[in-house]
């Protein structure tokens, strides 16, 4: 299956979107392009990172992914390819790829000379024919060699000791709820039983199996199927009512 999933902060009010998809098609007319999401905050790489690491192993093993996030800015360091959990990313050396899992992608490849052009839309006239050319059967190491030099960041983790776990929120959807970076399975191995949940001025001493387990107005909080903990409010919007923001600090202190 010649399948490419899309991915960019270039929103859906410009050409850019189309333009990529064309470049592809061009080269490919049977390609089957499945927009993941076009409206990452702008340069987010964090934004796009947790996105992509939400979504990718659902598609099927194979998937060539495209990235587009600030392509041309000045933490890019060339154009790659990447095997990762037999997943295939094509986008730049500026760090989002480090943030799909916990391991380092077993193949890495920085594309060579010959494939990068003079552009100011490098999506389009790099990526994308790469992109397209892998999916229908192309390996990524038809257009480069071995990545000396793989650009890393270094995601926020939960801190976790016997008595507490100190987490954060890592995103807020679109209904208000704050989605942490606090595992189950972290949860799980530390929880002796009893617990508080500590967040803005809220506190909470059970889990719910989702947010209208609730009464609309109270507060809930679950492991959402992500494995991480959620919080919100059923039928308002958790962010603003709490006085809560990305990164804001999410307490759970265990009670022996």
């Amino acid at each position: 299956m010649a399948l490419v999933t899309f991915l960019s902060d270039f929103g859906d009010k410009d050409y850019y979107v189309p333009a990529v998809k064309a470049k592809m098609l061009a080269i490919n007319p049977q390609l089957n392009i499945i927009d993941i999401s076009h409206n990452i905050e702008t340069f987010d790489l964090a934004h796009a990172a947790f996105i992509l690491r939400a979504t990718f192993r659902d598609f099927p093993k194979g998937t060539v992914h495209l990235v587009a996030i600030n392509t041309t800015g000045s933490m890019t360091q060339g154009y790659i390819g990447v095997k990762l959990e037999e997943h295939i990313f094509i986008g730049p050396n500026n760090g989002i790829l480090s943030l799909l899992a916990d391991q380092d992608p077993g193949i890495m490849v920085q594309f060579a000379d010959i494939h990068i052009k003079d552009t100011s839309f490098p999506t389009k006239d790099i990526l994308a024919p790469i992109a397209a050319k892998v999916a229908s059967g192309a390996a990524i190491h038809d257009f480069g060699g071995p990545l000396t030099k793989f650009r890393k960041l270094m995601p926020r983790n939960a801190k976790a000791t016997r008595e507490q776990i100190i987490g954060h929120v890592a995103r807020i959807d679109r209904y208000g709820n704050l989605i942490t970076n606090i595992k189950k399975e972290v949860f799980e191995k530390l929880n002796p039983g009893n617990f508080t949940i500590e967040f803005g001025r809220e506190t909470l001493q059970k889990l719910n199996t989702g947010c209208d387990q609730v009464e609309p107005g109270d507060c809930f909080a679950y492991f959402n199927s992500l494995d991480l903990l959620e919080i919100g409010i059923n039928h308002g919007h958790g962010a603003n009512l709490l006085g809560l923001r990305v990164d804001s600090v999410v307490h759970i202190n265990f009670n022996s």
